[in-house]
């Protein structure tokens, strides 16, 4: 199946070029010059337009950075017109009430839409390990599948449209949270003085470990935040986000104004580019402690 891929950030660079080592016919579409020349460069094909793109694929994948980009792509440059027939997948983290509207507007072009919000980093991409979360039609889930496999080891189904945005969103919030609590039991265990690698040995031995503390602990304790993978400013939109969505459905979000507050104080400290984990520096501030 010819594929084709909106919007070519981090993570839409990475599946398209993981597609076309699977083989696959893939050509990509971005608004900016600047992105699609670095496409061009690694040898992807680009199209100036991205009706052009979606014309020539039975399947296009989004992955535009928010609904308001596609909304913006799809229906407001009067790219609809290409929809008719196509297969439509949402793979970005955008809200359930904005993915059923979006699959609302397709269908009405003539298209047919499946959200399937991907969880994982770079390296999952180019490996082919991203966790894979479908919401619509199980039918188009399956014809989507021999595609959706290449990226991912297992694909699930979550269930109807919206439901896929809601545990991709579930999922990031949990990144918020690890990272916010990881960084303040980090902050006092090397505020007191204690051996790093003894508290961190007590955690990989207990219930409460989770792979990220160590994957990022380096981070923590060089206090280097480069090469980011998924940038502290696309944390901050998706607390936003949860926060939107999870208030419509009447849940209490005090705990994420916190997490927001710290988010946007990183951003101030300059790290707004820089990995995620830069969080640890809003909320352990002058984490060198005196010597006694």
């Amino acid at each position: 199946m010819k594929t084709t891929v909106l919007g070519l950030g981090l993570m839409g660079s990475e599946i398209a070029l993981r597609l076309k080592r699977q083989g696959r016919d893939v050509v990509c579409w971005n608004r900016s010059a600047e992105r699609s020349e670095a496409a061009r460069a690694r040898g992807l094909t680009v199209r100036s337009t991205a009706a052009e793109a979606i014309s020539e694929s039975e399947m296009t994948l989004l992955l535009l950075s928010d609904a308001a980009a596609i909304q913006a792509t799809l229906f407001e440059s009067g790219e609809a017109d290409a929809l008719g027939g196509r297969i439509l997948v949402q793979m970005g983290t955008i809200a359930p009430r904005e993915s059923r509207e979006i699959a609302g507007r397709v269908a009405a072009q003539g298209g047919e839409y499946l959200e399937a919000p991907v969880l994982g980093s770079l390296p999952e991409a180019r490996e082919g390990r991203l966790i894979l979360m479908a919401g619509g039609d199980p039918d188009l889930f399956e014809r989507c599948l021999p595609v959706f496999k290449d990226l991912s080891r297992d694909p699930q189904r979550i269930g109807a449209i919206g439901q896929g945005a809601a545990m991709k969103l579930a999922m990031n919030q949990l990144i918020a949270g690890l990272t916010s609590t990881f960084a303040l039991s980090l902050g006092l265990v090397r505020r007191e003085e204690i051996d790093v690698e003894q508290f961190m040995a007590l955690l990989r031995g207990s219930a409460l470990y989770a792979k990220t503390f160590d994957k990022k602990l380096d981070n923590y304790l060089n206090h280097g935040y480069g090469a980011a993978n998924f940038p502290l400013k696309h944390l901050l939109k998706d607390v936003r986000l949860f926060k939107r969505v999870a208030e419509e459905n009447f849940l209490d979000t005090s705990l994420l104004d916190a997490v927001e507050g710290r988010c946007r104080e990183a951003e101030a400290l300059g790290f707004a580019d820089a990995d995620y984990s830069a969080l640890y520096e809003a909320f352990c501030p002058n984490p060198t402690p005196p010597s006694s």
